[in-house]
């Protein structure tokens, strides 16, 4: 008798939690996935062609999913409504990269020799954002970071002759080392002086300081510590002293 009692209370508790959970949720709906299927696309040429067509395709997608639930508000399909808003709120959360580095698609052969008024208010306006993300001590605020990077990005692809970009790709460095994508950063340090040799920035120490301690690559570093004695040892005395330091520790290894 308890035995059946027990098998009643627990289908009943069943169905209590089967009423709970939510209705018409669409898993039937969701899009199969198929082991080995491919996407076909446009013929492009490389990878900047690759990644705007990523761009433009993300923008489309975006846009057919919000008319969509535009759509189901319109005609009060609440069901299918509910499914569309939650496909959307989804595609907001995806992870989404630029993949084009400006420093990188322009290459090392720009020489920042020409007084360009557009590109020195889109270099202050970067400059600006920056400054505001990084007004706190403990913390800085990423979105305003990567808002300046774009712009500094946009003063190197819209005017590459600019006396701005080697600023611009230094600041960029300066970014890219706070969110710790170091490769990125020393290549933007590397720009800097590749494209203006007289840089007023620390490029070829930072850049060094990149290779030594971030990506270990240390007898490249080794090389760029004493590059940076000899261009940048006057721009700072701390910075003269650690260079010497390390080319030191890195000679006496190297032996």
């Amino acid at each position: 008798m308890a035995r059946i009692a027990l098998t009643t209370a627990l289908i009943i508790l069943v169905n209590i939690l089967a009423g709970c959970q939510t209705y018409d949720g669409g898993k039937s709906q969701l899009v199969p996935t198929q082991a080995g299927s491919s996407v076909i696309t446009q013929k492009v040429s490389g990878e900047i062609d690759i990644v705007e067509q990523v761009v433009t395709n993300r923008q489309a997608y975006r846009q057919s999913l919000a008319m969509l639930v535009q759509h189901y508000i319109n005609t009060g399909n609440n069901v299918k409504l509910k499914w569309a808003q939650s496909e959307l709120r989804a595609l907001d959360t995806i992870p989404k990269y630029r993949y084009v580095v400006e420093a990188e698609a322009a290459g090392a052969n720009l020489t920042a020799n020409t007084s360009i008024p557009e590109a020195d208010k889109l270099y202050e306006e970067a400059v600006m954002l920056q400054t505001k993300a990084e007004q706190l001590v403990l913390f800085k605020d990423d979105n305003l970071l990567r808002l300046a990077l774009d712009k500094y990005s946009q003063v190197i692809k819209k005017y590459p002759t600019s006396d701005k970009i080697d600023d611009a790709a230094f600041k960029s460095g300066e970014i890219y080392n706070y969110f710790q994508d170091y490769t990125i950063a020393f290549l933007c340090y590397q720009r800097a002086y590749q494209w203006n040799s007289e840089t007023p920035h620390p490029a070829r120490f930072r850049a060094a300081f990149m290779l030594d301690k971030r990506l270990h690559r240390r007898a490249e570093a080794l090389e760029l510590y004493q590059l940076a004695l000899e261009k940048e040892s006057s721009q700072n005395y701390e910075m003269k002293s650690y260079a010497e330091r390390r080319i030191r520790e890195l000679t006496k290894q190297a032996r």
